[in-house]
This record gives C-alpha cells, structure tokens and sequence, in this order.
C-alpha cells in the first residue's frame, strides 16, 4: 500500500509514527537501488549515521507534516500537502528509494549492535514501502475506521495533537483547514478512479462512513466541532484576537469544510456506495492476494504466510477454549462453554451503571497496578497519562481502547482512550486486561519508553513495528497475576477471553481476505467461539475487512516474546532476571520480530557467560 496511507492508518490509529527526508525530495521516482557492494560502502562513525539519520528525520517531517503534529513538532502545523495527488506520490516514492541508494552505502562492519540495528530497520523500512507502492491504495482512501475526514475533525477540535494554546496556534489550523478541501476532492477523483479499475471498498463499510461525514455537516458554525477551539479560547487571548478569530472559524466551517464534508458525503453516497462491492475479502480485488501477502509480511515482520497463520490461530482458539473450561469449574458454572459466553455477555452484574462508573472503575485500578510494577519492570518512562472516554462523534465505530502516545516535548501527557458507546457491551470483566494493554505496562510504557529513548535516532523513537508494539500489549496482558490482579475469576476470564479474541484474528483476518469468509462467516465464529455481543462482533469484523492484516500483528507478536521469555528462563534458570528481561525488550524501542530474537539470543549468551550485551 502507498506510505502516506500508512502513515495515516498509523496517525488515525493514535500512534504517532516517525518517517523523515534530508532535502526536498526529487520532484520524480527513481529507479529502485542497487545493492551496494563491500567496493562501494562507506565507514560510518556513530556520529556520522546520526547526523544521517538527523537529515531523513527532518525532511521526512517537512514531507509529512501531520507525523510533526503527532510527534510534538509545531513547525509545519498550517501545512496538509496533498497526499492522495499523483505529484506527492510520486515524490514519496522517489524519496524512498534515494534513502535506501543512501542506506545501502553504509558499511555496517564497524557499527555498534545499536548503530547495525537502526540501519538494518531503517533499510527495511525503506524496501517495504518500495515494495508496497505497487498497490493502489490510493484509490480507497477512506473507510469507515480510518478516514481523514474524521481525523481533521480530531485535529481541528481541539481534542487531539493540533494545539489550541497561542495565536498562532489558532491560524495555523485556519491555514491547514483550508486545505481539506483539496484532500477531500482529490479523494473523490481517487475513488472515481478506482470504480473505473475495480478497486472500490465494500459496500457495507461504505454505508458506516455515511453518518460520520453528517455529523459535521452544519447550518450553524457554533454547532460544528470545529467551532470548539474558539469557544474554548486560552486565558489572556485578547478580545480583537477572538473577534477576528471567530470570524475567520464561522467562515472556514460554513463556505470550506461544511461544502466539502457535503460533496463527499454526496459522492459516496450517490456515486460510490452504488458502485461499491458486495464481497469483503482483499483478494477480491485485482492482485488481491498478493497485496494481502505483502501487508501480512509487512504488519507481522516474518515471512509467514496466510495459510500458516490461520493454523495458529486454529489451535490457539482450542487451547484458550480449555483454560476458560477451567474458569467455569472455579466458579461453579453447569452448562457448555457456550453457555458460559451467553452468561458473561448477558448477566447484568458485569456492567457498568454509568459512563462515570466505568472511567472511575478505570482510574481507581490505575493504582493497584502500579503499586505491582516495580517487581517486574527497572525501565519505565517519565511521562505520565491520563484516561479519556472516546469523542462521541467516532466512537460507534472505535475500538474498545486505544493508546495516544505523549508528545516529544513532554506537554501532553499519553491518553488511554475508552470507549463508552453501547455502554451494556462494556463489560465489568474486560476492564483489568484493556487497562494493562493500553496503558501499563503495555502501550503507554512501551511506547512512552521508546520516545524518551534518546540516543536512538528519532524515525525509531517515533517510528514503530505493528507486531512488536501490539505484540508487547498483549504480553503485557499475561502479567496481570504477577502484578497483583486477576485475582477476580471473572477477570481472569476478561484476559483469557481478550487473548482468545486476538486468536480468533488470526483466523478471521486470513478467513476474509485469503479463504473468501463472508462478512457473515466472520460474525458467527465470533458469537460461537467467544464470549462477544453481536455488537462488537460486527465492529470488529467491519474493523478486519477495513484495514487487512493489522489485526494479526497482536498475537503473533505476543506468541514471539512469550517465546522469547520461555527460551530466557529454560536456558538461564535461577539466574534469570525478569526486570533484565523486560528492560532488554522494550530499551532498544520497537524492533521487527527477526531483530528482537536475535538481540534476545545474544543477551542469553552474554548473560550464560556472566555480561551484557551492548544495548
């Protein structure tokens, strides 16, 4: 798939990501680079690969400047290039393959374990988005689960990483207002574009992206969420500033963003939902399944193919199903595990009474949780974060939680986000696994860890492995007795039925999009395998179809560093450390699965013989 729609699944998803160019990248592609030979490679200090790395990370900011947003970066905030035109294609491509000509020039013999690290991430980095460019992902820009029509309105709310602080925070967002318009339309002629070569998205993800564009389509500007900056303006801003303010807002909302909310509302739904498609799997699409294979080896940094995948997930479910079976004898439940799912999911002693309840349930577990970490963890990042309910005008379509990761200069905390849409399907039990995934010690200190890590070069301090990052969340997960909780069965059975969930994905994903599931298909092995309502099976499977793959990264990823704890502790016994463990996991920041188990390797190695490998 095309980088800047990466780069925006990434953003929609929260979690900021890191890319850079040196210069202005070459206005056309070039070829793809030869691999350099031992004759051609140069000798880097650790010095000189940083400045190196310095170069492509602010070039990549002035490319892609909502990764600066995301990241804490100010400076290019007014800016939204074009990202879906032809033109910056083109010139993301080109700079692409002129950072891997410059990568696979450098000699990596004399490196650091760190410094060979960065390059071999960096270069593959690189390859995949060459590689990837080849399918048309430009031409279904928007879905119901990620769309930049639904991330501006995260932006420019107030609510999200575009700041709302000073003046000249608030022209900025009128100058990088204005242009969505021009995304919107380009959007529009993309999709135009892709009815006429086959590649449309399904309609029944299409019909969900309707009511979010309606959403902000407004006669009254004060009525629109872009108005809340400023109803909401900072202390001390002057009465002539907001005046001129309010103004310029009531224009940009009723003669820009609302006209183009209208056009593209009015395209998808008399142009494009007609012309959508009734299947739902990637491989329905010209070079279906070669584009399915190439985001599978992509998300899962490994060579594992669909079919394989699907096997694992397959015995996975089976195991999961046994020590839930277990759960029900401690708590005395008579009848079949399926019986056992109607009752978790139906019984009214596992809701919340109020959205207040439920985030006061989260907020007060925050600290029983913390007072178990420093038995396992030496490592855990400075900054803070904070716990929020999701917006209402996405949540029907987000997930149960999500992490956004604080911002480089430490000014916004990290943000646990929950969701209390269809509060009767949060349930009491889900709550312990959720929290120890998205905040501690899951996301937020493995994501938080990585961007205080700063002797490493910033596309990987912001930068980020699906599998690895998604992977350590739902390890994190498996701590909760050795933190001190899960000591409810009912939660206990929250975490089992959470890492079922994400065994069950690697079933569906590749059931959709390599072995033609229906949407239908995906739903009933959901409600028969799991302990799931029929609403969060079908946001989930809609989540699947949307973004093909992302969903595997989880357990394969969680499987890799089980893995890798098992080895440790089989091969070091008695002097196996679970604090050294973890630390040596999450210090390097987010590693492609290969280069972990290799680093794990060595640091077994280095610890039979008494040291530690240089991290």
């Amino acid at each position: 798939m095309r980088r800047h729609l990466l780069t925006l699944c990434v953003i929609a998803a929260l979690a900021a990501c890191g890319e850079a160019p040196q210069a202005p990248a070459p206005e056309t592609p070039t070829e793809a680079a030869a691999p350099a030979t031992a004759s051609t490679k140069t000798q880097f200090s650790h010095e000189q690969l940083a400045q190196l790395f310095d170069e492509y990370w602010e070039a990549s900011l002035e490319l892609n400047p909502l990764r600066a947003t995301f990241v804490g970066d100010t400076r290019y905030n007014d800016r939204l290039p074009n990202f879906l035109s032809q033109e910056h294609m083109d010139r993301a491509l080109a700079f692409e393959k002129d950072w891997l000509t410059r990568i696979e020039a450098v000699d990596t013999a004399s490196l650091s374990e760190s410094d060979r690290i960065s390059v071999e991430i960096f270069r593959r980095d690189r390859g995949m988005s060459i590689e990837g460019d080849r399918f048309p992902g430009e031409l279904i820009p928007i879905n119901q689960f990620y769309n930049m029509a639904n991330l501006a309105v995260m932006l420019g709310s107030g609510t999200g990483a575009q700041p709302f602080k000073t003046l000249e925070d608030y022209d900025k967002w009128l100058a990088r207002g204005a242009r969505l318009p021009v995304l919107f339309d380009q959007a529009i002629a993309n999709m135009r574009r892709g009815i006429e070569q086959g590649v449309v998205q399904p309609r029944v993800l299409m019909e969900k992206v309707i009511p979010q564009l309606e959403a902000h389509i407004v006669e009254d500007a004060e009525k629109s969420l872009f108005w809340r900056p400023v109803a909401n303006p900072p202390e001390g801003m002057g009465e002539q500033d907001l005046e001129r303010l309010r103004g310029a807002y009531r224009t940009m909302i009723l003669e820009q963003l609302v006209p183009a909310y209208t056009r593209l509302r009015d395209f998808i739904r008399d142009e494009y939902i007609p012309n959508s498609r009734t299947s739902v799997g990637l491989s329905a699409l010209p070079e279906g399944e070669a584009w399915y294979a190439f985001n599978v080896r992509n998300i899962t940094t490994t060579d594992m193919t669909p079919a394989q995948i699907h096997e694992i997930g397959l015995a996975e479910v089976e195991r999961i199903h046994g020590e839930m079976r277990q759960v029900m004898e401690e708590v005395g439940f008579e009848g079949s595990l399926q019986d056992f799912f109607v009752h978790m999911t139906t019984d009214p002693k596992f809701t919340f009474e109020s959205e207040e309840a439920l985030l006061a349930a989260y907020r007060g577990f925050h600290e029983r949780v913390q007072a178990g970490v420093p038995a396992l963890f030496s490592l855990t990042p400075r900054a803070g974060f904070e716990i929020r309910p999701v917006e209402a005008y996405r949540a029907a379509s987000a997930a149960g939680g999500s992490y956004m990761s604080p911002s480089e200069d430490g000014t916004r905390a990290g943000v646990f986000y929950v969701n209390t849409y269809d509060l009767p399907v949060r349930k009491t039990w889900d709550m312990e696994a959720l929290f120890l995934h998205e905040a501690i010690p899951g996301h937020h200190f493995q994501i938080a860890l990585k961007q205080e890590l700063t002797d490493l070069p910033r596309f990987r301090r912001f930068g980020g492995e699906t599998a690895f990052a998604e992977g350590w969340g739902l390890y994190a997960e498996s701590l909760g007795k050795e933190l001190g909780v899960y000591t409810d069965p009912y939660q206990w059975f929250g975490r089992l039925q959470a890492e079922l969930w994400r065994a069950i994905r690697l079933v569906v994903d590749t059931g959709l999009h390599s072995k033609a599931w229906t949407r239908e298909q995906v739903i009933e092995y959901m409600l028969q395998n799991s302990a799931t309502t029929q609403t969060e099976a079908v946001s989930e499977t809609e989540r699947y179809i949307a973004i093909p793959g992302q969903a595997l990264a989880y357990k394969i990823g969680e499987l890799k560093i089980q893995e890798l704890r098992d080895r440790a502790e089989a091969e070091l016994g008695e002097a196996f450390d679970i604090r050294q463990f973890h630390a040596q996991v999450l210090n390097t920041g987010s590693l492609p699965l290969d280069v972990l188990e290799a680093k794990i390797d060595r640091w077994i190695a280095q610890q039979k013989k008494g040291g530690a490998p240089e991290s």
